[in-house]
């Protein structure tokens, strides 16, 4: 006699389970979408959390990690609202995202016409069926879970031909212990030229939970700069994940900058589908304390003609710990493809973590392709040198470190955001040794 084997769920996927089952009556969408928010949910339950068996998650073990789930955040709370600003001076119209909800009376739409922007529950309702399309090949347990409870977001659509002057900021804003599973759809039209921003906040010592997967589609010619900036409380879990499909003669350039959460993890799927497209992809990390950061980047190379050029820098203080995971794929057909890929880790205590796998996997035989990794210490030649000059160690630190990070930063090629952001590692390196061991 042949028994089933019984799958053992761990307490936060029974939870889980338990709040679907609660909540699948009353999350938005039409019946095609709730038909759809069951197979993900079905797709999750097969996959459960991902544990280090689980390649592509294999330094981010989620059913270790994820021990309980909070409440999920179903609908607007209808509260007021404080929005920090966390790049003061950078001009910006802004969309506000509250616990997956848009809200379009915290929001700034000025400079934006022409642009679409809508709420995401307007589309679940619609049963729009760009909803889902762009993720529809990612194998990922937290995409399902995301899919299968996701509540809003917000929806833009750049149209063809237009110039958008003022960047735009998606706001994602946290703003108790909850559990918030955000959907944000972006189209660019062809020709197109647009600068994105989007930005993650919480409040500090919440345990709040937010998985946010945003589908975007850049078309033919179109030139999109996109920013992204993990700024989550101290005590929350961030995943992030954004794919995106470029292009004929595309220009996609994107910088992730990690600072926040307790654990976090940024995963990117670039798919090129016309010649002639270039992307680049930059990250920067910095952790301290015992913060968890993943970076994990797919670049799919499709069509022949294709270039991509991915740089990523990370910082790790204390007993802290750095993944990165970065995979280039050349597809049989995707001759003439120039794909390369460097990451560099810089670790400022004898406790701190680097795990890096960098991976090619080439099926055409007419292309140039590399891949590199470096981790250390601080250049002790070098800080002796500034120590010399009279230069203080904590600021001569800060010095190599900020150049240390400032070529990723710089790769966006945005002057504005760059500098931004740049202020952002500074300010983080000038309160080393005041965070909780």
């Amino acid at each position: 006699m042949n028994a089933e084997p019984r799958i053992l769920r761990t307490q936060a996927e029974e939870t889980l389970a338990l709040e679907f089952a609660a909540a699948r009556t009353q999350l938005p969408g039409s019946p095609a979408i709730a038909a759809a928010r069951e197979a993900a949910f079905a797709a999750f339950q097969k996959l459960g959390l991902p544990h280090r068996r689980t390649e592509p998650w294999r330094y981010t073990d989620l059913r270790a990690l994820l021990r309980t789930v909070p409440p999920l955040a179903i609908g607007a709370s209808g509260e007021d609202v404080v929005i920090a600003d966390l790049l003061p001076g950078l001009d910006r119209a802004r969309l506000v995202v509250v616990d997956g909800i848009f809200r379009p009376e915290l929001s700034d739409l000025s400079g934006l016409d022409g642009v679409s922007v809508r709420p995401l529950v307007d589309l679940l309702r619609d049963g729009d069926n760009r909803v889902g399309q762009q993720i529809a090949s990612i194998n990922d347990a937290v995409v399902s879970l995301n899919s299968a409870l996701m509540v809003g977001g917000v929806a833009i659509e750049v149209p063809a031909g237009a110039r958008i002057e003022r960047a735009v900021e998606i706001a994602h804003v946290t703003t108790s212990a909850v559990a918030s599973h955000v959907r944000n759809l972006v189209t660019v039209g062809a020709d197109a030229s647009v600068r994105l921003l989007e930005t993650h906040l919480g409040p500090a010592g919440s345990a709040y939970q937010a998985n946010i997967v945003t589908e975007a589609t850049a078309g033919d010619r179109a030139k999109v700069v996109w920013a992204k900036l993990q700024s989550e409380g101290d005590a929350s879990v961030h995943l992030g994940t954004l794919a995106v499909t470029i292009g004929t003669e595309t220009e996609f350039d994107h910088l992730t900058l990690m600072i926040g959460a307790s654990i976090s993890r940024s995963q990117t799927f670039v798919t090129y589908s016309g010649e002639n497209a270039r992307a680049g992809l930059f990250g920067a990390t910095m952790v301290r304390g015992k913060q968890h950061a993943d970076i994990a980047l797919s670049v799919d190379h499709a069509v022949p003609n294709g270039a991509s050029r991915e740089l990523f820098k990370a910082v790790m203080d204390g007993r802290s710990e750095g993944v990165f995971q970065g995979r280039i794929i050349v597809r049989p057909d995707a001759q003439k493809t120039d794909g390369r890929m460097m990451t560099q880790g810089l670790l400022l205590s004898e406790d701190a973590s680097f795990f890096v796998k960098p991976e090619l996997e080439i099926f055409a035989d007419d292309v140039q392709c590399a891949h590199g990794a470096t981790s250390g210490e601080i250049d002790e030649d070098i800080l002796f040198y500034l120590l010399s000059r009279g230069i203080p160690r904590a600021e001569a630190e800060t010095l190599l470190v900020t150049a240390f990070l400032a070529e990723a930063i710089e790769g966006l090629g945005d002057e504005a955001i760059g500098d931004a952001f740049e202020e952002i590692s500074r300010n983080w390196l000038a309160t080393r040794g005041q965070e909780a061991a």
